[in-house]
């Protein structure tokens, strides 16, 4: 079998730029390690190639479309410092979800890759039904969110919406993490069959259109000198509560 060892090789370029922009993430997407090739390859995902390290070829024998490459190849193709042998494109899944029921996580301008990704694993472990993605939001198949979700993104349906239009016409109540005078405490929420909670950005919190949206503004009381909570570890406190 063919190894490629050029960094350089028409195939390696194509692929390397998903690993860098973007905006050639439209159609598909890289994903690295073995742990989340086994969670794609479980979840029936689409995998157009696999490109493993020339020593670790028996790990993935039993699959189709590999393509064998140096260390240095693969070094180029990963977003970390201690490549883990293996890195596959995976073809990105046509979501549409329906809105008029389940309970949503809805993440408004959340740009660090680390918070989106370990948002939308808690939300997959608390069995929420779909993370909606708005705003500027970090692109969820950027390799450091994919690192963060763990293979969450073949379980739970990720989405991106403008607005919270089609939430509140399918009457979804909106629960809007607020510190401001009008919110009350998560444990006082009577909470709906049917939800949608709204977490901001990591400096500003959610923006003056959500608000407005919110049929209710709730927060989580701190009872030390900490001035706030991680967005990501208030997603999951209010997730598992709500």
């Amino acid at each position: 079998m063919e190894i490629i060892r050029a960094k350089d090789n028409k195939k390696i370029k194509a692929a390397r730029k998903l690993l860098t922009k973007k905006k050639y993430r439209k159609n598909s997407y890289l994903i690295e390690g073995f742990h989340l090739l086994e969670e794609a390859v479980n979840s029936g995902a689409e995998i157009l190639q696999i490109f493993v390290e020339e020593d670790k070829h028996k790990e993935v024998e039993h699959l189709d479309k590999v393509v064998l490459v140096s260390s240095e190849v693969l070094k180029s193709l990963s977003d970390t410092g201690t490549p883990q042998g293996v890195v596959a494109e995976v073809v990105r899944k046509k979501e549409y979800i329906q809105l008029d029921q389940g309970k949503f996580l809805v993440l408004e301008n959340v740009q660090d890759p680390g918070n989106v990704g370990t948002m939308i694993r808690t939300a997959d472990a608390a069995g929420f039904s779909a993370v909606l993605c708005l705003g500027d939001t970090a692109d969820v198949y950027a390799p450091k969110v994919m690192r963060s979700m763990q293979g969450s993104n073949f379980h739970i349906p990720i989405w991106h919406i403008k607005d919270f239009t089609d939430l509140q016409a399918a009457n979804i109540s909106l629960y809007v993490t607020s510190l401001s005078k009008d919110s009350v405490s998560y444990k006082e929420l009577s909470v709906e069959k049917n939800f949608a909670l709204v977490m901001g950005n990591e400096g500003s919190g959610v923006t003056s259109t959500a608000v407005s949206a919110a049929d209710k503004l709730i927060h989580i009381e701190m009872f030390g000198q900490a001035e706030s909570l991680n967005v990501a570890v208030a997603a999951g406190i209010l997730m598992f509560s709500l």
